[in-house]
């Protein structure tokens, strides 16, 4: 279980260096296996702003720049990208700086002209699209273009201006502690530990009704000894876009990758209060019902990485009037997924039989954050903590 700080100071302070922190709660209980910052494979990397370009006088792409560095005299570095303009601001790597991949950056000659460092890309910062989408993909990352990273001031540390000042802790968490495996359980053994107040935000929700859900959707459980609880809601009108910058960060912080709001939305829940969650398109669920239910011998599935999976009567599914949309507690399949034109989205978060889902997940060779989530719980703990991860999906502030 990864942890981000800076996830946990939403909910309790703690003034202590990673090294401090780690001992600290291990010695509580909490066993930490590594700590390490985001950005300790780049160092003298910062915001630079274009002040003049000249062609270079022995090469035909190549582009002699003076940037401002935000000290005394600017600094001259050559680039052959050709996607910068005067007035930009872009990160530079100076000289004696470090970048992902141990990239060791130091001042040259390229072609005759002096170059005191290199003008980046987002790629050669360990970023990639799905980080930053409104970035340009070949050339060097405009940071003057997006809006999402405010008001940036020449000079600044660049891993501050583009939010990778932060630092996680890769927990073990233990079968007998389930209640560790989110940001708030881990927030309260932290709070415990150092004997600091807890903060906890209470979920409001946003947006009216309309119309009844159950003359939408109807959900069966027929094998309610495996599934003792399943609730859902509906958004409609959903306009599927990245997450916002905040969001993004702290999902990467935790080792997840930034797909879309409505996905990201299900592993933020899933990632802070410890309840999986899954989001299904309305229009592929057959018959307006869910049916969670035992598979059938025989019956096949395509999960969401693609691969055909062939089920039995010991695995938990989710299933429309007609066929199995999901492997219930591990994964969902390609045949109900969020994509780009999808516009009516049933949000999911339900209890399921621990035993059922690791017996599940074993025999099919998979292991995802859910399952290893569900296997952990009994479905008892679960139930109180359902409703809550729910009602989350409406305080979320950018979803429809």
């Amino acid at each position: 279980m990864n942890l981000s700080r800076k996830w946990l100071n939403e909910f309790v302070q703690i003034d202590a260096s990673d090294r401090e922190f780690a001992e600290a709660l291990t010695l509580s209980g909490s066993k930490v296996e590594v700590t390490y910052d985001l950005s300790a494979e780049i160092s003298n990397v910062v915001v630079a702003k274009v002040l003049s370009m000249k062609k270079h006088e022995n090469s035909d792409h190549m582009w002699v720049c003076m940037v401002d560095i935000g000290k005394d005299e600017p600094v001259q570095i050559v680039t052959g990208a050709q996607n910068v303009k005067v007035g930009d601001l872009v990160p530079a790597a100076l000289h004696k700086s470090t970048l992902p991949g141990g990239v060791k950056i130091e001042k040259g000659k390229l072609r005759g002209e002096v170059s005191n460092g290199m003008l980046c890309s987002f790629k050669e910062l360990g970023l990639d699209q799905r980080d930053f989408p409104a970035a340009f993909e070949d050339g060097i990352w405009i940071l003057s273009d997006d809006s999402e990273l405010g008001e940036l001031t020449v000079g600044q540390d660049i891993c501050s201006a583009v939010g990778l000042d932060d630092h996680v802790v890769e927990f073990e968490i233990t079968p007998n502690r389930p209640d560790c495996l989110s940001v708030i359980g881990l927030a309260r053994e932290a709070a415990a530990t150092y004997d600091k107040p807890l903060t906890l935000h209470t979920p409001a929700v946003k947006g009216g009704a309309e119309g009844n859900l159950g003359e939408l959707l109807q959900v069966e459980t027929p094998d309610s000894d495996l599934c003792p609880r399943y609730t859902a809601r509906m958004v409609r009108n959903v306009k599927i876009a990245p997450s916002p910058k905040w969001m993004r960060e702290r999902l990467r912080a935790m080792g997840v990758r930034p797909i879309n709001n409505i996905v990201d939305i299900t592993n933020y829940v899933m990632l802070e209060y410890g309840q999986p969650m899954h989001a299904f398109d309305y229009r592929y669920v057959q018959g307006g019902k869910i049916i969670v239910r035992r598979a059938k011998d025989g019956e096949e599935l395509t999960t969401l990485d693609g691969i055909v999976r062939k089920l039995n009567g010991e695995h938990l599914v989710i299933a429309d009037q007609s066929r199995a949309v999901g492997l219930a507690g591990i994964m969902g399949g390609m045949n109900s997924e969020i994509v780009e034109d999808t516009a009516d989205v049933v949000f999911e978060s339900a209890c399921f039989d621990g035993a059922c889902i690791r017996k599940g997940a074993l025999a099919l060779g998979m292991r995802t954050e859910a399952s290893a989530k569900f296997e952990k719980t009994s479905s008892k703990f679960l139930q109180t903590s359902v409703p809550i991860a729910l009602y989350k999906v409406w305080h979320l502030p950018f979803c429809p």
